[in-house]
C-alpha cells in the first residue's frame, strides 16, 4: 500500500537565539556498538529519552484513493517524523543512528584542524584525517542500528557484515565525506548514503532503495532525507541542543537559470557537453558551483530550480560512483519532484553491476533533463514518453 503525507506547519518553532551557544554540542557522545540495550532505553540520542508515540496520537486519515495520509508537521523532530512516515521500526532506528553519526561528524568537521591539504582530528593518541572519522562514524551507527545487515563505503569499497538480519535489515552504501578535498578551504561538505532492502548492493537499481540522504555541513547542518513510500524529500535542521527539527518539504522542482557545471574539462573534447555550457552562458543561467556533489545537489532541492550536470569524454572518464554517490542523490532528487539522467535513462533505472561501478548523470528540472539528453544524445525520453524502467 502506497503511503501519502502531508505536512502543515504548526507556528513558530525555532527556539530564540542567545548569544550563548548550548553546550549540547561540545562534546557529543561517539556511538559505540558496545552500547546496551539497557542504557538505550535511558539514554538519549538528540538530548531527551526516546519516547514511545501511542498510536492513537498519530493523526491518519483514510484518503479516497485508499492510501493512507499521514500528518507530519513542520517542527516534528526527527523521531515524530519517522515514527508518522512509516511503521517500520527497523528503519526508523537505521535513519535515527545515521542522523546521531551525522550529528557526530558535523561536530568533528567543525573542529578539524585543517594545513594544506590534510585535515586531521585528535581523539587521544589517536590521530585520523577527517573523512576516516567520519567513515568510522557511520560504520559504528550502522552496527549500533542492529538493523543493517552489510555496510561499504566509498572509503571501505567492500561488504561489512553489520551483524543485522537479513529478513526486515537493509544495506547500507556510502560516501562519509563527499568534497572532502576542500574540507580545508571551509565550503561545504557532506555525507551521502542509501539504503536497500535486505543483503543486496549489487544486481539491484536505485529504483530499489527504500531509503536516501544526505547530511550538509556548512553554516548550518541539516540532514535531508528521503523515504521510497512517501512523496517529496524532507530537510531537518540541527539546533543548538543537538536535535533534528523538521523545517522543510520539497515535493516540485520548478524551471530556472540556475546551472551547476560539473567536469568542465570534458567540453574540451566532448562538443556536446561544450555546447550546452555555452546555451546556460548565452542564455544568462546563474552559475552556482562549489565543487561539491552535496551542496550543488542539495541547492536544487532548496532553490526548487536548477541542474546539476557531470558528464564525461573521451579523455576524461567517469567518476562519479553509481553506488555510493549518484542512486542516493537519485532518490533525493526524484521524490522531490525533479528528474535524473545519464543521458539515456533515469538514474534510478540503471543496473548497479559493482560496487566500483561509475557514471556521468544530470539532476534539474523536466525541462533542463530534455535539454540535457537532447543535446548529448539527439533525442530525450522524457519528451518521447518512454516509461519508468526503460530507456531512450
Amino acid at each position: 500500500m502506497e503511503t501519502g503525507i502531508a505536512c502543515y506547519t504548526r507556528g513558530a518553532f525555532l527556539p530564540s537565539v542567545t548569544s550563548q551557544h548550548s553546550t549540547g554540542l561540545v562534546s557529543p557522545p561517539s556511538i559505540s556498538p558496545s552500547f546496551s540495550s539497557r542504557s538505550l532505553k535511558s539514554s538519549s540520542l538528540f538530548g531527551e529519552s526516546l519516547r514511545v508515540v501511542p498510536k492513537s496520537s498519530l493523526k491518519v486519515l483514510k484518503a479516497k484513493n485508499s492510501s493512507l495520509v499521514t500528518r507530519c508537521e513542520i517542527g516534528d523532530s526527527l523521531e515524530e517524523f519517522l515514527k508518522k512516515a512509516t511503521p517500520d521500526k527497523g528503519l526508523i532506528r537505521l535513519m535515527t543512528c545515521m542522523g546521531e553519526a551525522i550529528r557526530t561528524i558535523s561536530f568533528k568537521v567543525k573542529t578539524a584542524s585543517c594545513g594544506g591539504t590534510a585535515c586531521v582530528n585528535s581523539f587521544g593518541d589517536e590521530q585520523l584525517a577527517v573523512d576516516m572519522v567520519a567513515d568510522k562514524l557511520l560504520f559504528e551507527a550502522l552496527n549500533y542500528s542492529h538493523f543493517c545487515k552489510y555496510a561499504c563505503s566509498e572509503e571501505v569499497p567492500e561488504l561489512q557484515d553489520m551483524g543485522g538480519p537479513v529478513e526486515g535489515g537493509f544495506s547500507v552504501a556510502f560516501d562519509p565525506l563527499d568534497g572532502s578535498s576542500i574540507v580545508d578551504t571551509n565550503f561545504t561538505v557532506g555525507t551521502i548514503f542509501g539504503v536497500w532492502p535486505g543483503e543486496k548492493l549489487t544486481g539491484v537499481t536505485g529504483r530499489d532503495q527504500v531509503a536516501a540522504a544526505m547530511g550538509i555541513y556548512g553554516p548550518r547542518t541539516t540532514y535531508v532525507l528521503a523515504l521510497k513510500d512517501i512523496p517529496g524529500t524532507h530537510e531537518f535542521l540541527l539546533l543548538d541542543e543537538g536535535k533534528w527539527q523538521h523545517v522543510k518539504d520539497t515535493t516540485e522542482i520548478n524551471e530556472g537559470k540556475l546551472f551547476s557545471p560539473g567536469n568542465l574539462r570534458a567540453t574540451f573534447d566532448n562538443p556536446d557537453y561544450k555546447k550546452l555550457i555555452n546555451y546556460y552562458v548565452n542564455e544568462k543561467y546563474t552559475l552556482r558551483y562549489t565543487g561539491g556533489m552535496v551542496p550543488d545537489v542539495n541547492q536544487i532541492i532548496v532553490k526548487e530550480k536548477g541542474i546539476f550536470t557531470n558528464v564525461t569524454s573521451p579523455t576524461t572518464k567517469a567518476k562519479l560512483r553509481l553506488l555510493f554517490e549518484v542512486a542516493p542523490l537519485g532518490l533525493l532528487i526524484e521524490k522531490a519532484g525533479g528528474y535524473s539522467s545519464d543521458g539515456k535513462q533515469s538514474i534510478l533505472d540503471k543496473v548497479i553491476n559493482n560496487l566500483d561501478e561509475r557514471t556521468q548523470v544530470a539532476y534539474g528540472s523536466k525541462n533542463e533533463i530534455i535539454r540535457f539528453e537532447k543535446t548529448l544524445y539527439g533525442s530525450s525520453r522524457l519528451e518521447a514518453g518512454v516509461p519508468v524502467g526503460a530507456a531512450a
